[in-house]
């Protein structure tokens, strides 16, 4: 986490924030506090606590709010430090802060939109370059789960693997064979693929068998779960909202992925102010 902060300080720093070196002296202390402006999940604190600690090592912080809670607004944290320090890391805090939270406020909403239901909310790897691990530890917090967290912890079969080995069977045969102790994935556009999947004995390995239902409507995927009835987890994927993710939850699907968590979501009004301290 400090090499990535370092590197956002850089590059909102350059040589020096010139505006606060001009206008305030370098002895003066002051108090910040971030506060959230609408409603939402605070993640990200560890971070932005790392940002003006780096700028200010004996910066004492007060955590205002417990992350990963659903709340309407408030206090979030409260800093004291050196002024100049707290107005050169300020924007790249809550840049963090609101991004972070922003995933996690996303993520909730996506769990609020499927309750009731057995369908999980999965993220996908369609995050900020480096910045996976935050947006999913983020993610986490709002209450949905991590999917494989890049291209080496479990196989996803996508339609391109499957064209370049043969096709589905080929392939789903091939990857179990090369990574048994693995979770398997295998994208299927129609129930002839699902079918060639199941034949070709994904279900058998140490690491769990999923079929990924790739851009299905609600009323194909509900004759998906019924042709499947239990042989392989199921997770619908393409073109999910949150505005239609109930209807995609309630044809009984085990998970729903969801490239918006990361991709899409709105940052979280967050705001800072500083008042001097004597």
């Amino acid at each position: 986490m400090s090499d990535l902060v370092a590197r956002a300080l850089a590059e909102d720093l350059g040589d020096g924030d010139v505006t606060t070196e001009a206008t305030v002296p370098e002895s003066s202390r002051a108090r910040a506090v971030i506060t959230q402006k609408a409603p939402g999940v605070i993640f990200g604190l560890d971070v932005a606590q790392e940002t003006f600690r780096s700028l200010d090592p004996e910066a004492a912080f007060v955590r205002l709010v417990a992350e990963g809670v659903w709340r309407e607004g408030g206090g979030v944290l409260s800093i004291e430090g050196r002024a100049r320090a707290l107005l050169s890391g300020e924007r790249t805090a809550l840049n963090f802060l609101q991004r972070l939270s922003g995933v996690a406020t996303m993520a909730a909403r996506a769990v609020q939109a499927v309750q009731g239901t057995n369908a999980r909310i999965l993220d996908t790897r369609k995050t900020t370059p480096g910045l996976r691990a935050l947006e999913k530890a983020a993610v986490a917090a709002g209450g949905a789960t991590n999917h494989r967290a890049g291209l080496y912890d479990a196989i996803l079969i996508k339609e391109n693997h499957a064209a370049l080995a043969g096709g589905v069977g080929a392939a789903v045969t091939s990857a179990r064979r090369r990574a048994p102790q693995l979770l398997l994935e295998v994208e299927c556009r129609s129930l002839d693929e699902v079918d060639e999947a199941l034949a070709a004995g994904g279900a058998g390995g140490e690491g769990g068998f999923r079929i990924l239902l790739d851009n299905m409507t609600p009323a194909q995927l509900r004759q998906a779960v019924a042709h499947v009835r239990g042989r392989a987890e199921l997770e619908a994927s393409g073109g999910v909202t949150v505005a239609t993710l109930r209807a995609v939850a309630q044809t009984g699907v085990d998970f729903v992925s969801l490239g918006a968590l990361t991709h899409s979501a709105p940052a979280l009004d967050l705001s800072l102010l500083l008042e001097p301290l004597p």
